[in-house]
């Protein structure tokens, strides 16, 4: 099997892209100033604005908010996976890929798929053969039509069935290999990974199989089995049930999240078609992106067990970032012991879209499993959820609902919303001098403190110059808590181990990151480019400052808190030397 395709090369790749050229053979592009504009592709819009930078490498819609490099647009626009991205795009440039590995050339991604296909096949003809199956599919209130709908089959019991079967030659064992249809075992052997359980085809946009799930039909464990990550399947990607859905429904204005196979299928023999599930994985940023492309209202759905909680809340820390305004995000806890499954077969569809209406809104649910976790009779208590709660409302992007969420918790705590919106925020006071004077006065190169974010704007430099940041220690930004600080610290020692990286590079490496989104629209933002304007200085005045509104930031927390509650002896300490030391 091919190896790994070395990172060096994918920067080297993107580094070298004309970005304008590959888009610009698939959609017509306009010159607009430095940049190039279109039509979006991925969303329909009168007005252009969709758009191109041949300096930065990287498109963004500043309509829906799609972006990325070379690469990310191959893979949304052609549905190609990572590695076919890179194989096309190195192909036009005349590039052959690397492999860490082995130097093998890439096997043809058809001849996976179709083998994909050809084992869903076989899969289905075995279900019809085997009685104990079909029996058990019976059981579980799964008719004939809903069966073919969702492509169910069955893996016969036995070591070797698939691998008879499929692999006959060296080159076929290879791509069962690469589908992760079988396992090689460490004597050179090799045995079919599922075995004796139902299976359910996973697909991806397009409708073609990447990968399967298999649920046991009788108490062995693990009760569900995924195929591995393979090249072109990515659970973190993934949704189950989502082709079908858009399949099913002309115009989609709700998905809810549910978490096994049997849940989307169960579900849909009641006719509720907007139901997805995660592939064995926690919500991811991906998911989330997926689900809001397609309707504003998502909801996750769990038994109402401590498990289906504790999923409930990594949920809904992986949502923050992505929550604004029209977008609606809740919880459905459903009755202990039952799924969404067995809940809509002994309560029906009617019972289902009821508990759904009577969701809980992410905005109750943070609030409330914050409150109980606290003694809300007591200040210190009303103090503490406070705290828990201010790490997680920095995340949501500004704008009404960040305002509405510091509304409802000061309402909890107790306090003047402006109050604990300094407390929250803990935002430097701007000097006398500059409130008399009505503006801020700033030399080019200079970060004013009091701007919105030091950290969003020292991030914004790193990517849109990051040599800038060649000469930075980012060791400066070890303890400050405030949001995105570790990210911009992971991004100057990046540039820092890799000098030569370009902003399409970046934004590559953080394409599967939490905090992707954001950096592509960070480095869309438009930058100065009078002679006077230095990047580098002003990363480094912001990197300064950073550090100095760490400690202020500490100051005012610790000033606004003795307010409520008395302060420990040790932060009685610390806010005696932060006043020593505290910058001007």
């Amino acid at each position: 099997m091919s190896g790994l395709i070395p990172q060096q090369f994918v920067d080297d790749l993107i580094a070298r892209a004309d970005i304008v050229d590959v888009i610009g053979q698939r959609i017509p592009l306009k010159k607009a100033g430095r940049e190039f504009k279109a039509p979006c592709p991925f969303h329909n819009e009168k007005t252009p604005s969709f758009t191109v930078s041949p300096t930065k490498g990287f498109y963004h819609c500043f309509g829906c908010g799609a972006h990325g490099t070379t690469l990310g647009f191959l893979m949304e626009y052609e549905h190609m996976s990572f590695v076919e991205a890179v194989e096309s795009l190195a192909h036009t440039m005349g590039m052959e890929v690397p492999r860490e590995e082995s130097q093998r050339p890439a096997r043809r991604y058809d001849e996976l798929f179709e083998l994909m296909q050809q084992v869903e096949r076989h899969y289905q003809v075995q279900l019809k053969d085997d009685s104990a199956a079909v029996e058990y599919l019976k059981n579980r209130g799964v008719d004939g039509a809903t069966a073919k709908r969702f492509g169910i089959g069955y893996a016969p019991a036995g070591w070797s069935h698939v691998l008879d079967r499929f692999g006959t030659s060296n080159e076929s064992i290879e791509r069962l290999l690469a589908t992760g249809l079988i396992i090689r075992k460490d004597n050179g052997q090799h045995y079919d990974r599922f075995r004796d359980r139902i299976m359910f085809p996973i697909r991806d946009a397009r409708g073609r199989t990447i990968g399967f799930g298999g649920r046991v039909m009788g108490k062995e464990e693990p009760k569900y089995l995924n195929s591995p990550e393979t090249v072109l399947f990515h659970k973190g990607r993934e949704l189950y049930g989502l082709f079908e859905a858009r399949q099913a429904l002309r115009n989609i204005r709700q998905l809810v999240v549910v978490e096994g196979y049997m849940d989307v299928v169960g579900l849909a023999r009641y006719g509720i078609d907007f139901s997805v599930a995660t592939l064995g994985t926690a919500t991811t940023v991906d998911h989330l992106n997926s689900l809001f492309r397609l309707c504003d209202d998502v909801y996750f759905a769990f038994d109402g067990d401590r498990a289906g909680r504790a999923a409930a809340w990594k949920a809904l820390e992986t949502a923050l970032p992505q929550v604004r305004e029209g977008r609606q995000i809740r919880f459905v806890f459903l009755p202990e012991g039952q799924d969404p499954d067995s809940f809509v077969q002994t309560h029906g569809a009617g019972a289902f879209e009821k508990a759904l209406d009577g969701g809980v809104p992410l905005s109750d649910f943070l609030i409330e499993e914050l409150a109980s976790q606290v003694d809300m009779s007591s200040i210190d208590g009303r103090a503490r959820l406070a705290e828990l709660a201010r790490p997680l409302i920095s995340r949501i992007p500004q704008g009404v609902f960040r305002e509405l969420m510091t509304g409802r918790l000061a309402e909890k705590v107790g306090l003047p919303v402006d109050r604990l919106d300094t407390l929250m925020s803990a935002r430097p006071v701007e000097s006398a001098r500059a409130r008399d004077s009505g503006t801020a006065m700033r030399r080019p190169g200079r970060v004013v403190a009091g701007t919105p974010s030091l950290i969003r704007r020292a991030i914004t430099l790193v990517l849109h110059n990051p040599r800038g940041a060649l000469d930075l220690d980012p060791a400066v930004l070890d303890g400050i808590s405030r949001p995105g600080a570790g990210l911009l610290k992971s991004l100057i020692e990046t540039v820092q181990l890799e000098p030569d990286i370009t902003t399409a590079g970046l934004l590559e490496r953080w394409r599967n990151h939490e905090k992707g989104q954001h950096l592509g629209k960070l480095a869309a933002v438009e930058m100065p480019d009078h002679e006077e304007f230095d990047a580098g200085a002003e990363l480094a005045e912001c990197l300064h400052q950073v550090v100095a509104s760490g400690a202020r930031q500490r100051i005012d927390f610790l000033i606004e808190k003795q307010k409520v509650t008395p302060l420990s002896e040790a932060e009685r300490s610390e806010l005696r030397q932060l006043g020593r030391g505290s910058p001007g």
